[in-house]
């Protein structure tokens, strides 16, 4: 398994899509994961300093699903007295987690530890003070059950941090000139049903209420704070954000080809040909607004 916030903003605002993780290959996609974290990188800041107010002084913290480990460094710089552990299944990813540590100069309290989410946590050295878990619960199949396996890995004190739910992601306008209005809310309809496809085939799947503190209460923490953050990159976009939603909206052109009408279809090759002058390469009201929730709890004994 290699989920995580990195890989799900490639992807949607549930991270929905490329699910057949065999099929990947990380070390080619790597670079873009990394690129599109860095974006998001003013979102993670403001959540990181609300998240050290809760959570003081972390000996070791733990990003579950690190991905190339943009927020693993993140959580380094964030709290530097802390030793961090990048924790993924992709390989390829962890080396890019270790050379960017490396490069920002945080590697001498940085690792790295592949292996399959909630179980490799058992190769911890000890507990961890602080467990970042960025979209990555939902791709394990019983969630309750990997919530409690997630407390068990947490020291006494210790704050779960769990980044579920939040908002679509909008690069648009509702009418934007050409097709019909409201392609992104039709788009949304598609990437739910899919997800929800996709949580249903997972190995042990549990439909569960997606009520984040009452399930982490369930695993025996206590709820200490759910707060959302704003990503507001407003029109017009900058190069780095349109290379973003362009692969966004050709990721979601490949995957609903036989679900979208011919207008929508055509809309959206409109918006990805570079030579067009109605794309997202060259409109002037392209935008990036993205909201993430962070939901927060502690162990008390």
């Amino acid at each position: 398994m290699a989920h995580d916030h990195e890989h799900d903003h490639g992807r949607h605002h549930h991270g929905h899509g490329h699910h057949d993780h065999a099929d990947i290959d990380w070390a080619e996609t790597g670079p873009l994961l990394e690129a599109q974290a860095e974006l998001f990188t003013p979102l993670y800041e403001r959540a990181l300093a609300w998240l050290a107010k809760r959570q003081t002084d972390p000996g070791l913290i733990v990003d579950a699903g690190s991905g190339p480990g943009v927020v693993a460094c993140l959580l380094a710089e964030a709290f530097p007295g802390a030793r961090v552990v990048a924790v993924d299944g992709a390989e390829p990813l962890l080396e890019r987690a270790g050379a960017r540590a490396k490069r920002l100069g945080v590697a001498d309290r940085f690792a790295t530890l592949p292996g399959d989410l909630p179980e490799v946590l058992g190769d911890l050295d000890y507990p961890a003070d602080l467990l970042w878990a960025s979209r990555s619960l939902h791709h394990l199949g019983d969630q309750r059950a990997a919530l409690a396996a997630f407390a068990g890995y947490l020291a006494p004190g210790g704050t779960l941090a769990l980044m579920e739910g939040g908002l679509p992601s909008r690069f648009l306008p509702r009418d934007i000139g050409i097709g019909r209005p409201g392609l992104q809310a039709r788009l949304d309809a598609l990437e739910e049903e899919r997800f929800a496809q996709m949580r249903s085939s997972l190995p042990g799947a549990v439909a569960e209420t997606e009520d984040w503190p009452a399930l982490m209460t369930a695993a025996g923490l206590k709820p200490t704070g759910t707060r959302s953050f704003l990503l507001d990159l407003p029109a017009p976009a900058t190069g780095r954000a349109r290379d973003y939603i362009a692969a966004s909206l050709s990721r979601l052109r490949d995957a609903f080809d036989d679900q979208l009408d011919a207008t929508d279809r055509a809309t959206l090759d409109r918006l990805l040909d570079p030579d067009d002058k109605a794309s997202v390469h060259h409109r002037p009201d392209v935008f990036l607004l993205a909201a993430h929730t962070v939901h927060t709890a502690t162990r008390t004994l």
